[in-house]
């Protein structure tokens, strides 16, 4: 499959918010998964604010925890935070030279392997709701190409979150529907905390194994994640409900 069809399927995908499976969630999964695959970037992740302006991690392509830590110290201060207060994109060529700037972000980001940064707003029309973050293992901008496509692929999910109703979004149901997104992965996170701890295995590979059953059972993967939290579903029941090979 050529890019350009990529490219089309990946726009509505994004955009088709009335499949009866729609996740928020999912949504972010698949937009950092686009970015990574179709962009020239290494890993991609998706930071919405909360009430108090805090950024926190969607979806992020790498699960690790040194990629996790990259992230976490960019809630309260650094390009992304930049980003989602000026609602404009910011690129950070040679994380190196910006030590001195964000030392933080700078060790985390050589310690994790990554050389470049470039953080696009997640945005409503003129209001920013959070950044998509693309880093490349080489110094250098992104391709001009690259830029004006993250931006529309991120408009374009940012749009989608609005829209996940039937309901037609008012201007007040902006922040609700984003906290409701935020207070979902922190469900999630919690889900996958227990089948991890169920099966053995990684939080990696707990996220694998909730995605795997939600999609082979045509549920959302907040309900799977609101189900294991409030006990309504057990943990066994994940693994007995994956796809047979």
């Amino acid at each position: 499959m050529n890019r350009e069809r990529q490219l089309a399927q990946a726009f509505v995908a994004l955009s088709d918010t009335y499949a009866a499976e729609f996740d928020p969630l999912q949504l972010f999964h698949r937009l950092v998964h686009v970015c990574r695959d179709l962009l020239d970037a290494d890993a991609s992740a998706v930071m919405i604010a909360d009430a108090r302006g805090t950024l926190k991690t969607m979806a992020s392509t790498d699960d690790d925890a040194a990629f996790a830590e990259l992230l976490q110290v960019q809630s309260g201060h650094g390009p992304c935070m930049d980003c989602y207060r000026t609602g404009k994109a910011v690129s950070v060529p040679d994380i190196a030279v910006e030590c001195e700037r964000w030392p933080r972000l700078a060790a985390a980001m050589i310690e994790a392997g990554y050389g470049s940064l470039q953080a696009i707003p997640m945005r409503l029309h003129d209001r920013t709701l959070g950044a998509l973050t693309l880093l490349r293992r080489r110094t250098g901008r992104l391709p001009e190409d690259d830029l004006h496509l993250a931006q529309a692929l991120a408009d374009s999910a940012t749009l989608a979150l609005m829209h996940w109703s039937t309901e037609p979004a008012r201007g007040d149901d902006v922040v609700t529907r984003v906290q409701s997104v935020i207070a979902a992965k922190a469900t999630l996170e919690i889900a996958k905390g227990m089948i991890a701890e169920y099966t053995g295995s990684s939080p990696a590979d707990a996220a694998r194994l909730l995605s795997a059953y939600a999609d082979h059972v045509h549920v959302r993967l907040t309900e799977t994640a609101y189900a294991l939290v409030t006990r309504t579903m057990e943990p066994a029941a994940i693994l007995d409900g994956q796809p047979q090979h």
